[in-house]
């Protein structure tokens, strides 16, 4: 009788495809998925929701950190906190020297731009954005911020910290947003040299402490320690930014362009908060011939 019972049960447990077919038409129905988002961005709404939804646990797992943060702010002696006063108070006293030269480089330009009829362009706003998690794949550069929509974040947004240029803005939710670094071997960057202008894209090589400048022949002007601004092109960056210094200026034998490496200002393995920037609005372009700089203004409107 267990044997007829046996014989039966069989074939009700042996129906549906195997696993190898079903491995298959996994993988082609990823292949669709992946194909249909990256060619027509049939899944950008998708994606929005999906990081709202996801933001809430980026949120818990920060959390322990904060915990610690407090924990340790609050473990902090009166001395360490004398110590640290007396170390800001200096940095004040520098950073009102170097506005008392960015005040006289203002009239400076103001004067050059007079003389050219150009415009005087000032950034919008900026707000200052904390690190909630990093990408841990070797090979994608990436990290995220604790500001997204609905603080006016947006994708492409320029990032940057008080070294230089961080990176660009790829995908936003309601409270966080998605950041990819310069370095990502995905991401380049419209630069010019400091010393002559030369102009060039700087692109990410997949290593944290190093850029690649591309296609640039041999007899090109450019040297070991050239600092490389961002140009403006492109319309992504704003003008003028520091990006990075040339540490490497190499040629190999039977190759028509030179092999050159840039070392990032911004030291991308330590940051911790970034700013976003918003591009600048029309109403914020004044004619230089109308315009009389105020000798203690500061042409920005900052959320810091």
């Amino acid at each position: 009788m267990a044997r007829s019972t046996d014989h039966l049960m069989k074939p009700i447990f042996g129906r549906g495809p195997s696993l190898a077919i079903r491995l298959v038409l996994a993988v082609l129905v990823s292949v669709v998925l992946i194909v249909a988002d990256s060619r027509y961005h049939s899944f950008a709404e998708v994606k929005v929701y999906l990081n709202s939804l996801v933001s809430p646990l980026q949120y818990m797992a920060n959390g322990p950190r904060l915990l610690l943060d407090s924990a340790s702010n609050q473990l902090m002696t009166s001395q360490s906190l004398l110590a640290q006063s007396q170390r800001l108070e200096k940095e004040l006293f520098l950073l009102r020297d170097d506005l008392l030269r960015l005040r006289h480089l203002e009239q400076e330009n103001k004067r050059l731009r007079d003389l050219l009829g150009s415009p005087v362009h000032f950034d919008t706003r900026r707000v200052v954005a904390e690190i909630m998690a990093v990408d841990t794949d070797p090979f994608s550069h990436q990290v995220v911020l604790d500001k997204g929509s609905l603080a006016g974040a947006f994708a492409g947004q320029p990032v940057l910290n008080e070294q230089g240029v961080v990176g660009q803005v790829i995908s936003v939710g309601k409270t966080t947003s998605r950041v990819l670094l310069i370095t990502d071997t995905s991401h380049g960057i419209p630069v010019r040299v400091a010393r002559n202008d030369i102009r060039a894209i700087a692109s990410g090589s997949g290593q944290l402490d190093r850029l690649l400048l591309h296609n640039i022949t041999r007899n090109t002007d450019i040297k070991e320690g050239d600092v490389l601004l961002s140009s403006g092109l492109a319309g992504r960056f704003p003008e003028g930014y520091p990006v990075g210094r040339v540490s490497r200026v190499g040629y190999e034998e039977g190759q028509p362009f030179a092999d050159i490496h840039v070392q990032p200002f911004a030291a991308l393995d330590r940051i911790r908060y970034l700013l976003l920037l918003w591009p600048e609005s029309p109403a914020l372009v004044v004619d230089s011939a109308d315009f009389e700089l105020e000798p203690l203004a500061i042409a920005e409107e900052s959320d810091l």
